[in-house]
């Protein structure tokens, strides 16, 4: 898990994106407010548009945030990434 940590946040901050560090679960709370678009449809576009799963923040009390699993493997992570970089890049 640590590796895939460590994966996802430097990509997310290669992105821009930016997110409080997670201490030990294995996900992140990445920060869409620049988006302009509430974590409901940020999810629901991404999943339509990108075929990348993520859960909105508004489901923790979190609106602005979606959050990312990484508990998955390395290779669906890189894939899973790539795809959200494409997405955030026709924002």
């Amino acid at each position: 898990y640590q590796a895939r940590r460590q994966l996802c946040m430097a990509r997310l901050r290669e992105m821009g994106l930016r997110f409080p560090e997670p201490e030990g679960a294995f996900y992140i709370f990445v920060d869409i407010r620049p988006y302009g678009m509430d974590s409901e449809t940020f999810c629901t576009r991404l999943i339509r548009e990108a075929g990348v799963a993520m859960v909105p923040g508004v489901c923790f009390g979190a609106e602005g945030f979606v959050r990312l699993s990484y508990c998955c493997s390395r290779e669906r992570l890189e894939l899973g990434l790539d795809r959200l970089e494409h997405f955030l890049n026709q924002l």
